[in-house]
């Protein structure tokens, strides 16, 4: 796909993030946001996935670690062709298949329930190890935030992963380096990064989560890496596309205003125009 379609994507992306924040006045606009480039590049490009038939056994497997950025997931389905995008307007409220979390209860092409920080790549990890165990030739994608990998569980599945020699496994960590308490260095610094998952026997990848080119270069690599799991870095700007969201960590988990959505909205289309 071309990167200029790719753009379009991830911008309607974008959109689709703000609607749901704002329908459901509540959520995390600012982890979506960063991550948005990424989601279109995984729905349009690098999955083997059929909206029309969501529980393809041969399909890819992504499972959002940090499932509270789900306003992205959900709009990359949309876009995507698994639901309408009119659904996302649904964000949060009862009876919706879009909730705060994703549920593989609720939502066909949701491959694992998530939130519960550091537990969705130990879920990734065992997914991949399984498809080795039956000889499946699917591919596991997890992502993680880069506050989330603070956790020590990131850890223990990292370490399984690098023993067992997972390269069907491709870790991504949106760093951003904003968590809901501020700056990650501030908090309790994970850096360096890339050292980290090497010491753990990954193959690391440093990208601009922004950069199509990059990112297409990095998961060409991560299919051509065998004998160990992929990890790629992504430099991102949390809250990317949405002027006054853009590296502020008051937006990590705060809903818009009427005027901030229109706001927000007039930025994208102007994007959405410039593309």
């Amino acid at each position: 796909m071309e990167n200029r379609e790719l753009a379009r994507a991830a911008n309607e992306i974008r959109k689709g993030i703000i609607t749901e924040v704002y329908s459901g006045q509540s959520g995390h606009p600012g982890g979506a946001l960063s991550s948005a480039d990424l989601f279109a590049f995984l729905y349009e490009e690098e999955m083997n996935i059929d909206p029309q038939n969501p529980a393809d056994p041969d399909r890819d497997r992504f499972v959002l670690s940090k499932g509270h950025v789900c306003p992205g997931l959900y709009a990359a389905m949309a876009v995507r062709g698994y639901f309408p995008m009119e659904e996302l307007r649904t964000f949060r409220q009862m009876g919706s298949r879009l909730q705060g979390h994703p549920s593989i209860h609720w939502l066909p092409g949701i491959d694992m329930s998530s939130g519960s920080l550091g537990q969705g790549i130990s879920a990734a990890v065992g997914i991949a190890q399984g498809a080795k165990l039956r000889n499946r030739d699917y591919r596991v994608y997890t992502l993680l935030g880069d506050g989330e990998i603070q956790e020590g569980q990131v850890w223990e599945a990292a370490m399984f992963a690098g023993t067992k020699g997972l390269d069907n496994l491709v870790v991504i960590v949106d760093n951003n380096n904003l968590q809901i308490d501020g700056p990650i260095t501030d908090v309790n610094s994970p850096y360096p990064i890339d050292k980290k998952f090497e010491a753990f026997n990954f193959h690391v990848i440093n990208v601009d989560g922004h950069d199509f080119d990059q990112l297409r270069a990095a998961f060409k690599e991560a299919r051509e890496t065998k004998g160990v799991p992929t990890a790629i870095v992504m430099k991102t700007v949390k809250g990317k596309g949405v002027s006054f969201m853009e590296d502020q960590v008051g937006w990590h988990g705060k809903a818009p205003n009427e005027e901030q959505y229109k706001t927000a909205m007039e930025d994208l289309e102007r994007i959405g125009m410039a593309i």
